[in-house]
């Protein structure tokens, strides 16, 4: 019998025999059952069976011992409880909204997966940061933290990162404990950093607001990989012998043959040679290349510019905030003046005083000196005399200034451009 088994079996053992010797049978509480059940879910999971099985038997086992103590041993009256528990339970996770999320951050990171961006992500970090001790392991952490965004659960992150980088870092001399923590602890990194499956299912039990649980989560996720990082970084420092190096010959990165022809003509560096390649008429270097290498080298300045334009107009538009103090309800006015009119004296008879007179006879009939505004008219008058200065056009409106450190950022983001052209 293997070894594996030996510790398998032992450990099952000792904690089917701790359960049985501390737990008060005569006494359960419910803390007691609860303890119960982790221990007898944990024994299951290594015999073998499914987990999400394991966990449904679990379940249902205990709720039917909960009710039927509760109902005071009537079978029936117990089974019928946990049943009708399963079917509502099983509705209100189905009928909750929120956990749509899960199967298409699944099927986002298959297609990812499908596509290989991972493997050249991959290949890609490890070049760029050859010069970094411990290079290999760096590149998988960065890649775990990247791809953890794009899958959101462990699994698929570890099995993709064991396949992918522990046979690159087993060929370069790294340490097998070394390479295995680094992609175990870069996988676990994918339930913490925004979004994440766990953080979705957690907010949908608990009631909690999911936008607010990635607010929490992302700061230390980032703070994590990055203390993951800083150690990988001092142990390749300290002994180099558990990460070596990359070697110089693994560092060059073949050309294709118009950007070969581009550095001989025009010179090593990216950005001058391509703009001095824009009115080269060669056939050997097509306008079509060049424009293409000449995005994906502006394309960090553009991605800054768009940013801090984003960022400044956000910052400098001014709140505002409409004055209705002088606006009135349509048709309250009118109705405040018929209620006034109607309760005032009520119904008066016309005065007596003088009898009944006949109209002048001189004239005949005439039209008013001045003839009453029609409805419209008022409505127009009173819209005009509402008008107040808030509904001004949004031109006529100064921005906010803008704050201090938004131009050291921008100095900084400049600096940092420069250096990297």
């Amino acid at each position: 019998m293997r070894k594996e088994l030996y510790f398998g079996f032992a450990l099952m053992a000792i904690i089917l025999v701790a359960v049985a010797l501390i737990m008060p049978w005569s006494n359960m509480t419910n803390g007691h059952v609860g303890l119960l059940m982790l221990a007898l879910v944990v024994v299951a999971i290594m015999l073998g069976f499914p987990t999400a099985f394991t966990l449904m038997g679990m379940g249902m086992l205990f709720a039917f011992y909960a009710y039927l103590s509760r109902s005071d041993g009537h079978t029936g009256i117990a089974l019928n409880q946990t049943l009708d528990l399963m079917a509502l339970k099983a509705y209100g996770v189905m009928s909750n909204d929120v956990l749509i999320s899960i199967p298409l951050f699944v099927f986002m990171g298959y297609l990812i997966e499908r596509a290989n961006l991972i493997e050249k992500l991959f290949k890609s970090l490890h070049l760029s940061l050859a010069r970094v001790p411990g290079s290999l392991a760096v590149a998988t952490l960065v890649t775990c933290a990247i791809f953890a965004t794009a899958t959101g659960i462990v699994g698929a992150v570890v099995t993709l990162m064991g396949l992918l980088a522990m046979p690159a870092m087993l060929r370069a001399g790294y340490s097998v404990q070394l390479s295995a923590g680094a992609i175990t602890a870069g996988g676990c990194l994918g339930i913490l950093i925004p979004p994440s499956v766990m953080l979705i299912v957690y907010g949908a039990t608990a009631g909690v607001s999911v936008v607010k649980l990635y607010a929490g989560a992302f700061l230390p996720g980032i703070m994590l990989a990055a203390l993951y990082v800083g150690y990988v970084i001092i142990v390749a420092k300290l002994k180099p012998h558990l990460a070596p190096p990359l070697s110089a010959a693994d560092r060059i990165v073949p050309l294709p043959p118009a950007n070969a022809l581009m550095e001989r003509k025009k010179g090593s560096r990216a950005l001058p040679s391509l703009l001095g390649s824009m009115g080269a008429t060669d056939a050997n270097i097509p306008g079509k290349t060049v424009l293409k290498e000449l995005g994906v080298t502006l394309l960090p300045a553009i991605v800054f510019a768009v940013i801090m334009g984003l960022a400044w107009n956000a910052l400098t538009t001014p709140n505002v905030v409409q004055d209705v103090s002088g606006l009135q309800e349509m048709g309250a006015a009118n109705a405040a003046t018929e209620i006034s009119s109607s309760s005032s004296g009520g119904v008066q008879e016309p005065p007596t005083e003088g009898g009944v007179q006949e109209p002048p006879a001189s004239g005949a009939l005439a039209e008013p000196p001045g003839s009453e505004p029609t409805k419209t008219e008022v409505i127009k008058k009173e819209a005009a005399e509402n008008i107040t200065p808030a509904a001004k056009p949004a031109t006529e409106i100064a921005r906010d200034p803008t704050p201090m450190w938004f131009w050291y950022v921008l100095i900084a983001g400049l600096v940092t451009l420069a250096i990297f052209y």
